[in-house]
């Protein structure tokens, strides 16, 4: 009786800035082949609800559907839509839209941030594209935003009127909200109340304060501290006026937890729009159908191109981690750096990380040539970690 051939799942985040998930996957492919060519090597792409979520489900099989829509500072770009009609438990289709690729900091034009004019429009705009796809659900993965204007864009996109003291539309941008008196939603698009509409999110932090979406999210988005005061007093302001006067409905609504993603995007979704949140990773890997695909593997290798705290606070590594480890298989993995100890891994659920620093120490060189220095590594990976296939 001969030798099973090992199988091995590769799910891996993309590595920003250097390879997509796919990307990643084929390279670890490869080099697993190169020492164990008769291994049965799967690649599925994943993400955590940010940039690459379309792509990681377009790759499992989603129709992609491309869209005109807005940039984060105006100018005209194509997103893409996933599409699935066996997406949720009844059959029925199931719209996948994702900020990153419709406005957030990807497309900024010359990387130039705009933190106080940035907007969410463009996502409004891709929500309501989808929802000329008549889905049952839509899903909007809100990682990766370059905007902090409460999800207002998004909703003037989606029909609200945003308007000053003089009736007049406000300008895009967090740093307007501050003129804002009134929010009409009478012509909001009466689709949205017959779709069930998820925000795909793994921040759980509020609107508000300093765990919120201005204090920590802005200064990555390029807002100094006097941006990061002007932004979270508009923010402020425009939630009393969302959440009307009532202090106690106020505050419940500016603390859920995921209000401050993308920007208060979430805050919209949740509280005008009536989402319902669930986690970014776990609804990607539902979406790409992981546990299924885990049935049977020896071994499943996973990987980011860091992995830090973040990691463990609920990135795709450590989702794709938990998965495995329910199924009782072991995890590895690659990564362009980690800064993680062996307790950190542990926690994780990773048996052992596998950076590309340390084949090439220089980042700008580490990044231009990570698909050989992956495959490089996925062979050491095979030779620690697969049996033998049958020749």
């Amino acid at each position: 009786m001969g030798v099973r051939a090992p199988r091995v799942v590769v799910a891996s985040d993309a590595f920003k800035g250097s390879l997509e998930s796919v990307a990643v996957g084929e390279a670890v492919r490869s080099g697993l082949l190169d020492v164990v060519p008769g291994a049965v090597v799967e690649v599925v792409g994943i993400a955590d609800g940010g940039e690459g979520t379309v792509s990681a489900a377009v790759a499992a099989g989603w129709r992609a559907v491309e869209v005109a829509v807005s940039g984060p500072t105006g100018e005209p770009v194509t997103a893409t839509l996933a599409v699935h009609d066996r997406g949720s438990s009844d059959g029925e289709r199931v719209v996948l839209v994702e900020l990153a690729d419709a406005c957030g900091s990807q497309r900024l034009s010359g990387g130039v941030t705009a933190p106080l004019t940035a907007t969410s429009r463009g996502v409004g705009q891709a929500i309501r594209a989808a929802l000329d796809l008549a889905p049952a659900e839509v899903v909007v993965g809100v990682g990766g935003s370059a905007s902090t204007d409460g999800g207002a864009g998004m909703l003037a996109a989606l029909g609200a009127r945003v308007l000053d003291a003089g009736g007049r539309e406000v300008a895009d941008g967090g740093a307007a909200l501050a003129a804002v008196t009134r929010l009409d939603l009478e012509a909001l698009d009466p689709r949205l109340a017959r779709t069930r509409l998820v925000l795909a999110a793994d921040v759980d932090s509020p609107l508000l304060g300093p765990t919120g979406a201005a204090a920590v999210f802005a200064p990555q988005k390029g807002a100094t501290p006097a941006d990061v005061d002007v932004l979270e007093a508009a923010l402020t302001h425009w939630s009393t006026l969302v959440a009307g006067t009532e202090s106690t409905t106020r505050a419940i609504l500016t603390r859920l937890p995921g209000a401050g993603a993308a920007g208060g995007v979430g805050f919209a979704l949740l509280s005008v729009l009536g989402a319902e949140r669930r986690s970014g990773v776990d609804t990607v890997l539902d979406l790409v159908g992981l546990d299924a695909r885990l049935a049977g593997a020896e071994l499943v290798v996973t990987g980011e191109g860091s992995l830090d705290t973040q990691t463990l606070a609920g990135k795709a590594v450590s989702g794709v981690a938990r998965r495995a480890a329910a199924a009782g298989i072991p995890v590895v993995a690659v990564c362009g750096r980690s800064t993680l100890d062996d307790a950190g891994l542990a926690t994780l659920g990773v048996r052992r990380a596998y950076a590309l620093r340390d084949l090439e120490p220089d980042r700008v060189r580490s990044m231009a040539h990570a698909a050989d220095l992956l495959r490089q590594t996925a062979r050491t990976v095979a030779r620690e970690w697969l049996s033998p296939a049958p020749g």
